[in-house]
């Protein structure tokens, strides 16, 4: 059976609906209104879809000098997903409505946990419907499985590896904000705006097409490689407000077949609790 590691058609997950050995997990989640995403997943969702909350569950606590979203406790983590059914060969699937902005996290924290059946629903629950697959209300029947992380810390950075790289020229940051935020003309969440000097812009929006599905990994390895510019792509490090959407662009990376590029767990939200750290302002 195909193993999915980046993305899966909305068909392919339509014809495993039931099969013990899948996985599937509704993320929808609103910044605004974090009650919004479980009222969402209680009125209807795919399936045998189990609920991960981005707070709660994709996220740890917040702490004196980190970012909005720290990564959770691997070991609590690990424990939920197997509860609801994770096992070493069991495919993962994660999907929300807002084009994989928080399914990706999902995508990214099990492949830190060091498992590779995971994939994100192309097109989400939008993609779902337009292919007239119905939507469900009933709670997921739980088929609990032991899953023991394999940790891959390797795969994050933190804010002084940041500092050391760009200071060296050894990695290429690639902030996922929009272009005003970035540019620190409109920030909407966190208390101070601007960007990291010397981050590159490339919102994560731009990988997907006018459908909100991911872009073909061919345009997307056409775009990334004007932004690395010759540069490897392990030399990327992805970062966004929180961690969260950064995720999306890593896994355009790879699903363009650019890979080892890492996540900036903390990103902007935590690069800006020390008054001292840099800020710029405007385009570059």
């Amino acid at each position: 059976m195909q193993v999915w590691k980046t993305l899966i058609p909305p068909h392919a997950l339509a014809d495993q609906i039931g099969n013990p050995d899948w996985l599937i997990v509704d993320t929808r989640f609103d910044l605004t209104a974090p009650a919004a995403g479980p009222a969402a997943y209680a009125a209807a969702h795919i399936p045998g879809a189990h609920y991960a909350h981005l707070d709660e569950d994709l996220a740890g606590p917040i702490r004196p000098g980190t970012g909005r979203h720290p990564l959770p406790d691997p070991a609590v983590l690990a424990a939920k997903l197997g509860a609801w059914g994770l096992g070493e060969a069991v495919q993962l699937v994660a999907y929300d409505d807002s084009g994989g902005a928080l399914a990706t996290r999902l995508w990214w924290l099990a492949r830190w946990l060091g498992h590779d059946p995971v994939a994100v629903l192309d097109g989400g629950l939008a993609a779902w419907r337009a292919l007239g697959l119905p939507p469900d209300a009933a709670l997921p029947v739980s088929r609990p499985r032991r899953f023991s992380p394999h940790m891959r810390p390797e795969l994050a950075v933190g804010v002084d590896d940041v500092v050391a790289g760009l200071a060296q020229r050894k990695i290429l940051l690639l902030d996922a904000r929009s272009a005003v935020r970035f540019r620190g003309e409109s920030e909407p969440i966190d208390v101070r705006a601007g960007h990291v000097p010397g981050a590159v812009n490339h919102p994560f929006q731009q990988n997907l097409g006018a459908d909100g599905r991911f872009l073909d990994p061919q345009e997307l390895a056409a775009r990334y490689a004007a932004v690395l510019a010759g540069r490897s792509p392990r030399n990327v490090v992805s970062m966004c407000g929180s961690g969260v959407t950064a995720c999306h662009n890593l896994l355009a990376l790879e699903h363009a077949g650019l890979r080892g590029a890492r996540l900036y767990v903390g990103s902007w939200s935590e690069w800006i609790r020390e008054p001292r750290r840099p800020i710029a302002i405007g385009p570059d």
